[in-house]
């Protein structure tokens, strides 16, 4: 083996820029010299708690049959436990050895060497400050002598340069890919990650969930919030992160119902440069992220039926591997689930698993809505008011009591969402002159009632009190006044005969109350 040889193999190797193609060179490189029948290399790497080679690159040919490459990489040789064999001990002694063909059992595979005319084998660690990569051998049709082992160790030394060098570059080249997708989540979730806002609990009803929030907070149990969509799942779950001990952890939010099918596992456990069409970086999934934290899968309920085995899996073992990758990584992370489904009743429609919702559901939270809890609604108008005045630089506008009484009677069908929408439009549309906000509720159209329909109160001697209706009879009232007034004007909503005028209601007005009764216009 000439010098010339070797510096041009050691040049080609060095200028690979990850250790998959510096081990393709090495072995191109090796199986092209004179006399070489097949050349390998096996990298040590960890399986589960044990350590062994794995053989990561192979080259050569056959003279036997000449259509014959040995190029496959999963054959009896894939695994080789440490001391194993001729490779084994190279690798568990870190000395390197020559072997020259004689004995029967010279080789693992005498036969082959005979009909393969293989007259030597050489075999040299990998090594590189101290500790052992793998092996490099070669099976040679060539007598080999001292010189060839010595050439041998040469190209090791500069292959076990390479393959140092390209993990490092390939270290860093997932930080920082890890970094930018860290920055670009923090981007589109700033207001979640930095500010998500705190917990109003007047109300009974949420001061219950709080006691729950505190309770789970210091476990890590998995948790299932149930509630209606905008009630404020969201804040639930950042409330029992921020006290739990993964607090200085990060945060991961992934919205199920908005991540396409094929993308999944993806965006879930990541993807190797490679993996499939357009995958052209190595990329990091949410479970990944969420390490050592906690990961918050918002409507879990909206995952297909045929990928929740793959989440199932994580969340039992805590292990995953990415698309693309035979590796098996683990993560520490808690699970807090959102939906606004009955999982109960998907479960029993097939569209739900049912070991994954035991799996979820360790601490179920109801998160009540907020017709429930009307003494909740001010205390959060005004806390809103303040952010958003805030946010868009202004004066705080003021909160009157007719806006207070008009809250605290609507019954908020989008929840707390819609009333953060209400608040930052009154907010962005208030007059800076005199800071007045302009709601925009609906207003409840009260028709004639009859006394049947009234429910009779206590009542002093002096002053009877007004009666009183049920508040199902008042949506209902409400509900036939609009479909009357619809009727009187042929269906017709806006205009000076229109049903909204006929009302006095803005016509806007008048669509968002159908909205919210239900009312079609066809009625």
């Amino acid at each position: 083996m000439q010098l010339d040889a070797l510096q041009t193999l050691a040049l080609s190797v060095a200028q690979a820029t990850s250790p998959a193609q510096v081990l393709d060179e090495m072995v191109r490189g090796l199986g092209m010299t004179e006399g070489v029948a097949l050349a390998r290399v096996w990298l040590i790497e960890d399986e589960g708690d044990k350590r062994s080679l794995r053989l990561r690159a192979s080259v050569g040919f056959s003279i036997v049959d000449p259509g014959v490459r040995w190029s496959r990489t999963d054959g009896g040789h894939q695994h080789i436990p440490l001391s194993y064999g001729k490779v084994g001990t190279i690798a568990s002694t870190g000395r390197p050895l020559l072997l020259q063909r004689g004995p029967r059992d010279w080789l693992l595979q005498p036969e082959w060497a005979e009909r393969e005319r293989i007259e030597s084998f050489a075999g040299q660690p990998l090594a590189f400050k101290g500790e052992t990569l793998g092996v490099v051998a070669l099976f040679s049709r060539k007598r080999l002598g001292k010189d060839d082992l010595d050439w041998l160790r040469v190209f090791a030394d500069h292959a076990a340069v390479a393959i140092a060098n390209a993990r490092a570059f390939e270290e860093i080249a997932g930080l920082k890919e890890r970094l930018e997708r860290e920055n670009a989540y923090l981007r589109r979730e700033i207001r979640w990650a930095v500010h998500p806002g705190p917990l109003i609990a007047e109300s009974r009803a949420m001061q219950r969930v709080l006691d729950e929030v505190h309770a789970v907070a210091r476990t890590n149990a998995n948790v299932l919030i149930l509630g209606e969509s905008g009630v404020g799942k969201e804040l639930v779950a950042a409330a029992i992160h921020e006290e739990s001990a993964r607090s200085e952890q990060p945060l991961v939010k992934v919205n199920c119902a908005s991540i396409p099918r094929e993308l999944f596992e993806s965006e879930f456990f990541g993807h190797v440069r490679g993996a499939f069409s357009g995958a052209s970086r190595q990329r990091a999934g949410r479970f990944a992220l969420a390490d050592g934290g906690t990961l918050f899968l918002d409507e879990v309920g909206e995952i297909p039926l045929e990928l929740q085995g793959k989440l199932l899996r994580v969340l039992q073992e805590g292990q995953f591997e990415p698309v693309g990758d035979d590796r098996t990584r683990r993560v520490d992370v808690r699970i807090i689930a959102a939906t606004n489904r009955d999982l109960e009743t998907e479960i029993r429609a097939g569209r739900f698993r049912q070991d994954l919702y035991y799996r979820l559901k360790v601490v179920p939270i109801a998160v009540p809505p907020l017709r429930e809890r009307p003494e909740d609604i001010v205390p959060m108008a005004r806390q809103f008011l303040l952010d958003f005045a805030r946010h868009l630089n202004v004066k705080v506008p003021l909160l009157t009591s007719d806006d207070e009484r008009s809250m605290t009677t609507y019954e908020f069908p989008g929840n707390v969402r819609e009333l953060r929408n209400v608040i930052e439009r009154a907010v962005v549309m208030a007059r800076s002159t005199d800071r007045r906000l302009s709601l925009h509720l609906p207003a409840p159209s009260v028709p004639a009632v009859a006394p049947a329909l009234l429910v009779s109160t206590a009542q002093s001697d002096d002053t009877p009190l007004a009666p009183v209706i049920p508040a199902a009879r008042f949506r209902e009232m409400e509900r036939e006044n609009i479909v009357n007034a619809l009727r009187h004007c042929n269906g017709r909503i806006a205009g000076r005969h229109g049903a909204a005028a006929l009302l006095g209601l803005k016509p806007s007005t008048l669509s968002y109350q159908m909205k919210a009764l239900g009312i079609r216009r066809g009625e």
